[in-house]
């Protein structure tokens, strides 16, 4: 059965955070979200893009600056999000880095897992509370196909080995580490009873900006051929995002891709996803690890877990631990 953006219902009165939203697949999700009636919260980098990217959508847009490779900006972020609205029913955790040249985060941290995990991760941690008891809300991690290609030596963030720095194995990397963040996060959420649900979703293959200019110069000619004959248009690529963060006969748990060509493109349907982002284990230990980083904890106790002492909230005005 096809899922098309019409598919999409009435999101009038809900409050939606995309990361990245002021271009590519991002821009295409927010799009369609405030098209749909939604109150759309732009999480860019650029506020100069982003303030263009809300012209082009019209109504029901608002920027936030967000730098997901630096925690402080992350926790201003969160702060100035908490402090003009009281609810957040979708947090669509969309944006990325892709092969750049190794390099860290302000943090110290690998860029890829620095702003695609750890960004993430604490931004979701800090706006939690505005989400737990919101009816249907959602929370929405955008993983990859190259989550298949990761693997769990997550060691401290820093890639301080020689394989963990080239950008192929780090972006697998961390793909993967958005897969079972968002796993470890639903089993919590369910633990804890929360109203929320997480979920995720990857693009398949998209002629996005991420391909152009950073791309090993060994991918380039394949990655130029794949992108001429596979890929979909962004449009097309947010539709599993778009999906996950409203189709409420998608589960909580729930990953979603495209349908044909080895997933690179069509129809969002459950996708399929490694053996080692199932390992409940590996996210657990994934989880701690984060924590520890990013200096957020979150307030849930996973399924099956003997409840102790709660874990304090994230705390927004807390620098982040070391």
């Amino acid at each position: 059965m096809d899922w098309s953006t019409a598919d999409v219902p009435d999101q009038g009165g809900r409050t939606a955070l995309v990361t990245g939203g002021s271009g590519g697949i991002g821009l295409e999700t927010a799009r369609v979200l405030a098209a749909r009636g939604a109150h759309v919260v732009l999480a860019c980098r650029s506020v100069e893009r982003g303030l263009a990217a809300a012209a082009r959508i019209g109504c029901r847009t608002e920027v936030v600056r967000l730098d997901l490779a630096s925690l402080d900006s992350v926790r201003q972020a969160a702060a100035e999000v908490r402090g003009r609205h009281e609810r957040l029913d979708l947090l669509v955790n969309n944006a990325g880095v892709m092969f750049p040249p190794f390099r860290r985060t302000e943090d110290g941290f690998e860029a890829h897992f620095g702003v695609n995990h750890l960004g993430h991760f604490a931004l979701t941690g800090l706006l939690l509370d505005l989400m737990r008891h919101v009816p249907g809300s959602r929370v929405v991690t955008v993983a990859s196909l190259a989550h298949r290609a990761g693997t769990a030596g997550f060691d401290d963030g820093r890639a301080r080995s020689s394989g963990g720095r080239r950008s192929v194995t780090a972006y697998g990397r961390s793909k993967l580490a958005n897969l079972m963040f968002a796993r470890e996060l639903q089993r919590r959420l369910v633990g804890a009873g929360a109203a929320t649900v997480s979920l995720a979703a990857h693009p398949g293959l998209s002629a996005t900006g991420l391909w152009h200019g950073d791309a090993p110069a060994l991918l380039r000619p394949v990655a130029g051929a794949a992108l001429r004959w596979l890929a979909q248009p962004p449009d097309r690529a947010a539709l599993p995002s778009l999906r996950a963060a409203t189709d409420c006969l998608v589960p909580g748990g729930a990953y979603l891709g495209p349908h044909a060509l080895f997933e690179s493109r069509g129809t969002p349907v459950p996708a399929r996803s490694s053996r080692l982002s199932l390992d409940v284990s590996a996210q657990v230990r994934l989880w701690e690890l984060s924590q520890e980083l990013t200096g957020v904890r979150y307030r849930l106790t996973p399924a099956g877990t003997p409840a102790g002492a709660p874990e304090p909230a994230a705390r927004p005005a807390q620098a982040a631990g070391r």
